[in-house]
């Protein structure tokens, strides 16, 4: 009988540390919509987010565990630290949890987003991967992450900032498409341009505030910082599209979506306080999630 796979080896196979670009989306949504579940549903919100994020890490190496054999064979299942079961278990384990804790902090109205969004992630990873839909699935999958702070009954008021996380998803997915085998130069150049079509609608957004002058000045600093984030690294890639330099660039722009996040969330809120205090709750988990992402992989 296989052991229990070491709690070090779960943590790899879920990419832990990626996790941590989940909760603004849910902080982002809530903002939009004014906070309808109150601060410590939203906050279970992000919880029940990051599980279904962490189920749908582990179910993608269920899916790609042929592949993985030939091109990652360092992963937990090609090694064989983790069996296939104790994957695919863990996958089921993790949505059901998300699905119960979202169903706890939110009732029907968060429910009716967070099925959705686990069904998109399942889908995504079992068979729409392999298809010309799996940049929208994985575009869907971080939209619906954003309404699930806004609940079924305020999705309108979240979707601007819920289509820009989508819109730089798509980002992300097109470098990551040659993070193995590398790729040409169209690559980076259309990430560069999409990064900028990502920050251009985050100034469009309006917050409804009484001053909105006020609210796009709070949008600065995250918007240089996403920038700053993003943009280095698809520029070496642009110069020399290999496999490595696709993967660091892809890295960046997933690390990325927390300053995109701040200021989706200063965009979002309709008093500038708060939009200073969501914007820098967000931004700090951005030094902790480049820390973890040099111990483990976020791709």
């Amino acid at each position: 009988m296989k052991a229990l796979p070491r709690t070090a080896d779960l943590l790899d196979l879920v990419r832990a540390p990626a996790a941590l670009t989940v909760p603004g989306d849910c902080v982002v949504g809530a903002a939009a919509a004014g906070f309808p579940f109150g601060a410590a549903a939203t906050a279970g919100l992000a919880g029940s987010s990051a599980l279904l994020y962490w189920s749908g890490m582990a179910l993608n190496d269920y899916a790609d565990r042929d592949l993985d054999r030939q091109q990652r064979p360092e992963r937990p299942l090609p090694s064989g630290r983790v069996t296939e079961r104790q994957a695919l278990a863990l996958a089921v384990s993790l949505s059901a949890a998300g699905l119960g804790l979202a169903a706890a902090c939110g009732g029907t109205r968060a429910l009716a987003v967070a099925a959705p969004l686990a069904a998109a992630v399942w889908s995504y990873d079992l068979w729409g991967k392999s298809t010309p839909l799996a940049g929208p699935l994985m575009a869907a999958c971080r939209t619906l992450d954003v309404l699930l702070g806004a609940g079924s009954g305020r999705m309108r008021a979240a979707l601007p900032a819920a289509l820009t996380v989508g819109a730089h998803t798509l980002v992300v997915m097109r470098l990551s498409s040659g993070e193995v085998g590398g790729g040409t130069r169209v690559v980076p150049a259309g990430a560069l341009a999409g990064t900028g079509a990502v920050l251009a609608l985050g100034f469009l957004i309006r917050s409804g505030a009484d001053d909105d002058r006020a609210s796009v000045r709070w949008r600065a600093a995250p918007a240089a910082l996403y920038a700053a984030t993003a943009v280095p690294p698809q520029l070496a890639a642009l110069r020399a599209p290999d496999g490595p330099k696709l993967r660091a660039a892809t890295g960046a722009a997933i690390h990325s979506l927390i300053p995109l996040q701040a200021l989706l969330a200063a965009a979002s809120s309709r008093r500038g306080r708060t939009a200073a205090l969501l914007s820098g709750a967000v931004i700090t988990l951005l030094p902790l999630a480049r820390w973890l992402g040099r111990k483990a992989s976020v791709t």
